[in-house]
């Protein structure tokens, strides 16, 4: 069972600008979070790139390992994740339908940190978060997410 929480919310409206930190945002099926960067079309895309790009989350557990296991302090909105949650391991998340609130999410694969990631933080992020980087996930049925939201799975249709 999962009883995690949304504690975290960042958009930023152009690629390479910072996050900033918000306490609710609008989530919409098949776009993402208005006003994010990758919900204008302002973000790093490929032709390839699909439902993925939609939200991004990192749980705080991570962050808190990054700087206990590699002794570096990255703040959740320099994770360029879009959603900071705790209490909930993202990586079983992969292939698994989920609410945030009452926003239903769908799973897509791992946020792998990357070496872009690493040149706009400091040089061991990449190695520190591998494997933990956060979850990419598609909006199934949009709405309003607010931080204090809890995060629960959604059941398998009987």
């Amino acid at each position: 069972m999962i009883h995690g929480q949304l504690i975290g919310i960042f958009i930023a409206p152009r690629k390479g600008h910072d996050l900033q930190p918000l306490d609710k945002v609008e989530a919409v099926t098949g776009r993402g979070l208005v006003g994010d960067r990758y919900f204008l079309k302002e973000g790093t895309y490929s032709a390839k790139d699909g439902p993925d790009r939609e939200v991004t989350l990192i749980e705080l557990e991570a962050l808190e390992g990054l700087a206990r296991e590699y002794e570096i302090t990255l703040s959740p909105a320099q994770s360029r994740r879009n959603l900071l949650t705790r209490g909930v391991p993202l990586n079983h998340l992969v292939g698994k339908t989920f609410k945030i609130g009452n926003v239903v999410l769908h799973g897509i694969r791992l946020c792998e940190p990357c070496g872009h990631l690493e040149k706009l933080t400091c040089k061991g992020v990449e190695k520190g978060l591998i494997h933990r980087g956060g979850l990419r996930v598609q909006v199934i049925s949009g709405g309003v997410l607010e931080i204090g939201a809890m995060i629960s799975i959604v059941p398998l249709a009987a």
